[in-house]
């Protein structure tokens, strides 16, 4: 029986979001998604340099036990090429992406994931998450300190554990799964996770609709969710080529890992065209002749013209005399962020509406900014919007335990990490990475 994917791939920057920072990939033969971090130090050029080194893998099709070995290399190359990049350029100290890869080898799934974006199957009706995140809430979770359902709205949610940041230890989780003729592999940044419940997504992704229609569902739920994140869904269907022409082997690549200028070239489709565009992408560089790699699915043009409009209602609310309801609104949102020099809680929104200031100081800590190490200290300085002041006051907690922890190892003689891998633990573990073989009835 001979297998391919039925795929769609679809990214949106949010609500909030200036920038796609995430990276989605799927093809016949690979599916792909990097949530970047590191804001405007990076994260978009992480997660485009680390799909840009997997996107051949979809052509060369290695067989057997070589796809694991292969898929593994390329992520490995990929993180060699984000520690060069920040020996090269000190600013983009702190960027780092998660990963989830799908490699097909004749009837075997190879994934490897690292980070907290998560791999979902959809079988016999059902939708069950197959990747383990890599966070701080998960190591509560499976310590049995908080349950499932309080892990969803706890304030550290977002701490992760382990990405791929350039350290040597940077090593994803390996497992392989039997490919079943039905099955649907749902790939998802936390833009979608995080803001829209599994028993929807479920709903959405059980609903027998092709792929593309799909994941232009899920984007959709997201943005009206009020998903601030990037949203970024892969999704491929297990399909059958026996007796059929099988589905389109055109790629799409869409996010951070997408050029988007003007023009009617073609989207590449050799190994080559596709790490050169990609290789642009990631490098800045664009070309007056090309168009965008992949769709982002027929609704993001109009959300995202939606947006726009609901700022410019704003403004013109504020102009013509409801300043004070959106002043109001504003003072009831909270933010972390920095102020001369220190971590510090703030009321209000992290932007002005011309000479009107929407934020002012709640409380400003003893923790140095300087002092923490550069993951959180680039965090802190893009500012890390919460839910409420209590959670503002948690998350506050977190930061001065990673600058206590960064002053003891500095005593010592030793650095702090860049990256997620500094995130405390309840317990002192050692993490590696398991190659973990199931095969599924």
């Amino acid at each position: 029986m001979a297998f391919a994917f039925h795929y769609a791939a679809r990214s949106d920057v949010g609500m909030v979001r200036s920038e796609n920072q995430d990276s989605g990939y799927a093809g016949p033969r690979l599916l792909a998604m990097a949530d970047g971090m590191g804001g405007h130090a990076g994260g978009d050029i992480a997660s485009s340099t680390v799909i840009g080194a997997l996107v051949d893998l979809d052509d060369e099709a290695p067989g057997g036990s070589e796809a694991g070995k292969a898929l593994l290399r390329r992520i490995a190359s990929a993180n060699e090429q984000l520690a060069d990049m920040v020996r090269a350029e000190p600013s983009l100290h702190g960027m780092g992406t998660t990963l989830i890869a799908i490699l097909r080898s004749n009837n075997k799934l190879v994934i490897a994931h690292i980070g907290d974006s998560r791999a979902f199957l959809a079988r016999d009706g059902k939708l069950n998450q197959i990747t383990r995140d890599h966070s701080y809430v998960q190591s509560l979770v499976d310590e049995g300190r908080i349950t499932a359902d309080e892990a969803i709205g706890h304030p550290q949610r977002s701490l992760v554990t382990r990405v791929l940041t350039g350290q040597p230890d940077d090593e994803p989780d390996l497992m392989v799964r039997e490919a079943r003729a039905g099955d649907r592999y749902l790939i998802a940044s936390d833009g979608l996770t995080d803001y829209v419940a599994v028993d929807t997504i479920t709903d959405v992704v059980t609903a027998g609709n092709p792929p593309g229609k799909t994941a232009d569902r899920l984007v959709d739920l997201a943005l009206k969710a009020g998903a601030p994140d990037n949203v970024t869904i892969v999704i491929g269907d297990v399909v059958d080529l026996t007796g059929t022409s099988g589905p389109s082997t055109t790629p799409q690549i869409v996010g951070a890992a997408a050029v988007r200028t003007e023009g009617t070239r073609p989207l590449p489709v050799t190994p080559a065209g596709k790490a050169a565009a990609l290789s642009r992408a990631a490098a800045g560089e664009t070309d007056a002749d090309e168009v965008p790699l992949a769709e982002e699915g027929a609704g993001s043009g109009r959300l995202r013209w939606l947006r726009r409009g609901l700022v410019a209602l704003l403004v013109l609310v504020v102009v013509g005399g409801g300043a004070y309801a959106a002043y109001d609104w504003s003072q009831r949102q909270y933010y972390v962020g920095a102020h001369d020099g220190h971590v510090t809680i703030f009321r209000g929104v992290s932007q002005d509406l011309g000479p009107i200031s929407l934020s002012s100081v709640e409380s400003e800590s003893e923790v140095g900014v300087d002092d923490l190490p550069d993951f959180y200290r680039q965090e802190v300085e893009q500012t890390i919007s919460v839910d409420t002041l209590a959670a503002a006051e948690d998350r506050v907690d977190v930061l001065r335990t990673e600058a206590g922890k960064c002053a003891v190892r500095k005593a010592q003689g030793g650095t702090c990490a860049t990256g997620g891998a500094t995130v405390p633990t309840p317990s002192t573990t050692t993490t590696t990475p398991s190659t973990t073989t199931t095969t599924t009835p």
